[in-house]
């Protein structure tokens, strides 16, 4: 069984994303030793080495859907101009953008969320528990599980990349660091759709996105 404190150890000896140290662990077994080889042997761990750098240069790009239902401002920081100038940078923001366009997010990160709102969520998750007949000694878990799922669908950073499910945002974010050798921090961003607030038809704009994106 892969712990949140094998996690954390990995994390602290690599410096790679929680994520990424998660499934380094799943990947060897649990054995930290071949965790930490999976890590440098996907070019992780020098990566994340990269991440502690201060990253000032970028660019704020915009997206807007096709018809001009939704709008995207993104944000996303390098350490030099001239790797903001690089094709491989600028499609990743784009990608970005198309991703938050498509998938909704409310935060870059699970640590942008305020302490308030994760102590609501688990309040909610804990009646819906209890509600649920489970057992009241186990349901801690089960919120702990759940809210796990609630970081996904909210954090930008966490969800599964619309181009490739099997892919985090993160991993994509890391694999571009890597790439140019800079570190790339996504700073904000700001998402508008038409019309938002009044009640209206539900649309799938995830596959919308998808469909114009190709």
């Amino acid at each position: 069984m892969i712990t949140t404190e094998m996690i954390k150890q990995l994390r602290e000896r690599t410096g790679a994303g929680m994520m990424d140290c998660k499934k380094a662990l799943t990947e060897a077994n649990g054995d930290m030793e071949k965790a930490i080889q999976y890590l440098r042997e996907k070019g992780l761990a020098a990566a994340a080495k990269k991440s502690g750098r201060i990253a000032t240069e970028g660019v704020v790009d915009a997206y807007i859907h096709g018809d001009g239902r939704i709008g995207v401002l993104v944000e996303v920081n390098t350490e030099t101009d001239f790797a903001a100038r690089n094709t491989e940078f600028r499609q990743f923001v784009k990608e970005i953008a198309m991703q938050i366009a498509a998938a909704k997010p409310e935060y870059v990160r699970r640590e942008d969320i305020p302490r308030e709102i994760i102590e609501r969520e688990k309040e909610i998750l804990k009646v819906q528990a209890l509600n649920e007949g489970k057992p009241e000694k186990i349901v801690e878990r089960i919120v702990e599980g759940r809210l796990e799922k609630f970081y996904k669908d909210v954090c930008l950073l966490e969800q599964p990349w619309i181009r490739d499910p099997d892919k985090t945002i993160n991993d994509l974010l890391v694999e571009k660091i890597a790439l140019i050798g800079e570190n790339i921090t996504i700073r904000r961003f700001a998402r508008f759709e038409r019309g938002e607030g009044i009640e209206k038809k539900k649309e799938d704009f995830a596959e919308e996105v998808m469909k114009q994106i190709g």
